[in-house]
């Protein structure tokens, strides 16, 4: 069994953090060293309830139920965002990127200004979040994400009423296209963003590459790549999991897989989802009390987060999460909030939070852990639709301590 560090000290990430998309075309795939790229904006909020965790649960209890993908639209921590034109010529609106939802909608803060390439088809959609819902009218038009990915006819939908957005336009959902069944009237589902890349013949595969690298660690960088992945992000080959069987989790970026606190098992092998749109990472409340009763955490009211002393700190063990056939080790390090960011969450400034919680049901739901954000920026992802899988690969900054 091969074994690779995650070590993942999620959202030290500064607001004006930039990330890259890039784009492979055909008929001439794109490498690495000629991406086209957009930039994604990292955005921490610094008002409203800082309870992350409660925020956290509300999103996968919502997708436990087996409803409408969620995300929360207002008080997270950190959100990522991308500017993209819609129309012709293209008017830009500053949307979140989620791997979560998979409808594209505008129009929340900034109003649509139609053009000759918009259409009304007539229908309405609307979609209900874990806090929140959106709903309008439903459009298609261009969509440029930017120069070299730009989609004809892409479905849109256009909000006359929606939550707190917190500034931001709207979504750019990325999650699977079945995520969009019963949210436009007189449609079964919509393309999303990356099927008609796909369909258009502007990517070879429905494949999305996703890296984050923690601004702790001093780089800025980062990058969404539709039609393949950044070779030049991951430091080993990319190791993929089928979709898991298991519902609801099946319906999402679901996987298999166990959960170990050094060498105690805390979670047999069972099925959650890998997710962007989740900060931390959530386990079923039988794995968590048994993570919160061999770390010694308490509960800290003002984050949701379990705190640990300085002592306890030292004696901490690795998590260990297999994954098909490989096992990857959070480090004790990569348990810990950033504590540059403590105060993002209301946290005192010498405090130590673990990025571990409760996703407030008992294992058995078929949604029993979230590989969120802690996760995947020390991590990258690749999510291939077209072969029905998930993909793992370590990182520059897997052994990364930056905490």
């Amino acid at each position: 069994m091969v074994t690779s560090r995650l070590l993942s000290s999620l959202l030290a990430l500064p607001a004006l953090a930039f990330f890259s998309l890039s784009a492979s075309a055909l008929p001439h795939p794109r490498t690495a060293s000629s991406t086209s790229t957009l930039k994604l904006a990292v955005r921490i909020n610094s008002y409203g309830i800082k309870n992350i965790a409660a925020a956290d649960r509300a999103r996968i209890q919502t997708l436990q139920a087996g409803g409408s993908s969620s995300i929360s639209l207002t008080n997270n921590v950190t959100t990522y965002t991308a500017d993209i034109g819609v129309g012709s010529p293209p008017t830009y609106y500053t949307v979140l990127v989620d791997t979560g939802s998979s409808n594209t909608w505008i129009g929340a803060n900034k109003a649509y200004a139609k053009t000759a390439t918009s259409k009304d088809t007539g229908n309405t959609f609307s979609v209900q979040y874990g806090i929140g819902s959106v709903s309008g009218e439903e459009y298609t038009d261009t969509v440029t994400l930017n120069s070299d990915l730009v989609i004809e006819n892409q479905s849109i939908g256009v909000a006359s009423q929606s939550s707190d957005m917190d500034g931001l336009d709207g979504i750019l959902g990325v999650g699977p296209v079945d995520l969009t069944q019963g949210t436009v009237s007189n449609t079964y589902e919509v393309a999303t963003v990356t099927d008609n890349l796909y369909k258009q013949r502007t990517i070879g595969s429905e494949v999305l590459g996703v890296f984050f690298a923690p601004a702790s660690s001093g780089d800025s960088s980062g990058e969404l790549t539709f039609g393949g992945y950044d070779t030049s992000k991951i430091t080993g080959g990319v190791s993929y999991v089928p979709i898991t069987s298991t519902s609801p989790a099946n319906g999402y970026w679901g996987i298999d897989q166990s959960i170990s606190y050094g060498s105690t098992p805390i979670l047999v092998e069972t099925a959650g989802i890998v997710d962007t749109g989740t900060t931390l990472i959530l386990i079923a409340t039988d794995a968590f009390d048994k993570y919160q009763s061999a770390t010694g955490g308490t509960l800290d009211e003002a984050t949701g987060l379990l705190q640990i002393s300085s002592d306890q700190y030292e004696k901490l063990s690795s998590l260990y999460f297999t994954i098909g056939e490989l096992t990857y080790e959070l480090t004790p390090n990569a348990q810990i909030w950033p504590r540059s960011l403590n105060s993002a969450i209301g946290g005192t400034t010498d405090g130590i939070y673990l990025v571990v919680s409760s996703t407030g049901t008992p294992s058995g739901s078929g949604l029993d852990f979230t590989n969120g954000y802690c996760f995947l920026e020390r991590f990258y992802s690749v999510f291939d639709t077209t072969n029905s899988r998930v993909g793992f690969a370590t990182t520059q900054y897997t052994d990364a301590t930056t905490n």
